[in-house]
């Protein structure tokens, strides 16, 4: 890998000046999105993925070429794309490198409105990436990170998601907790949106996060697991809270949702908007059940295959974070 010198890196800061972050919903064209490259280290046996927390066995050769192929798909769609792996020193590189999760970034921290917010991690065994990431994005962002926001217990931004710039869906899952969401609503309120629906789902490797469950595939439309619909939300406001089930709630804010009764839960949830006309899905997605909903049918797909990168238990939206969308 890559080691930036400090004139390099001062001639980074310099180029991050030209941008502010700024995120109001997931479906606005993303400008600009921060990713990671995967660790030198393979997981060699089924045992071993087991026990770390994935699906199979991954060669870290092939995993770097799943990764470059996402970031050039990005690339050429017009996105900048900042590898936030390059930023580290020497030292902090050594420990980096060998963090098998490190790529599921979209974990270590979140765009809401105008500012950023650091996550918390809910694992041990991805706990030395978030002061790394957050001291790089703290120095590239000083103004719009929140530095004093860090929640005292754990957040992990996969279970984020901005409906619009009037709503925000968390989930607590394994690796969030009430209190985290109760000491960051304040802060989403006075960036102007007015509710924050609290779902819990269940706890398993494949409902992990929010992102697992359910995602934003068009300015009106959600695609889900169909068991969702039977958790009810809690509802958040500046005056208080209500109770209310996920479909009412999210047809108040504009969405209907299309349920989905079989599913392969990272291919065909775990995706990302790269503008309001085209989605960026994994090659293992199920296109033919996308492509029956009539919204969804008039979408241009944009096909990635990182086969080799999901097997660690996320998708496209796991490894994306976004840091402007417009």
């Amino acid at each position: 890998m890559v080691t930036l010198t400090e004139n390099d890196k001062q001639k980074r800061r310099t180029k991050m000046d030209s941008f502010q972050v700024n995120c109001w919903s997931e479906h606005e064209e993303l400008k600009v999105v921060m990713l990671c490259a995967p660790s030198i280290v393979d997981v060699t046996d089924s045992k071993i993925a087991e026990q770390v927390g994935w699906s199979e066995p991954v060669n870290h050769h092939k995993a770097m070429e799943n990764f470059l192929a996402l970031k050039t798909t990005l690339e050429n769609a017009g996105v900048r794309v900042i590898d936030y792996a390059k930023e580290l020193t020497k030292e902090q590189q050594l420990l980096s490198e060998q963090l098998i999760n490190r790529y599921f970034v979209r974990d270590l921290a979140c765009v809401v409105g105008q500012q950023l917010l650091p996550g918390n991690a809910g694992s041990s065994l991805r706990r030395p990436e978030y002061p790394y990431a957050h001291a790089i994005l703290a120095k590239w962002f000083p103004e719009p990170f929140i530095s004093n926001a860090q929640p005292s217990q754990s957040l992990e931004c996969g279970d984020v998601m901005l409906l619009n710039k009037d709503a925000i869906l968390m989930n607590l899952g394994m690796r969030t907790s009430l209190e985290a969401v109760e000491s960051l609503k304040e802060r989403f309120f006075q960036q102007g949106f007015s509710e924050i629906a609290v779902i819990d789902l269940p706890k398993g490797n494949d409902t992990l996060h929010l992102d697992m469950n359910c995602n934003v595939v068009n300015h009106n439309l959600m695609i889900a697991k169909s068991f969702v619909r039977y958790f009810p939300v809690q509802v958040f406001t500046a005056q208080g809270s209500y109770f209310d089930m996920p479909a009412p709630f999210l047809q108040r804010h504009g969405f209907d949702v299309y349920w989905l009764e079989t599913y392969k839960t990272i291919p065909d949830i775990n995706l990302i908007n790269l503008d309001p006309e085209t989605l960026v899905i994994s090659k293992q997605a199920s296109k033919q059940q996308l492509l029956k909903h009539p919204i969804l049918s008039k979408k241009k797909l944009l096909e990635v295959d990182i086969t080799e990168l999901e097997k660690g238990g996320g998708g496209i939206r796991c490894m994306t974070l976004p840091l402007v969308r417009k």
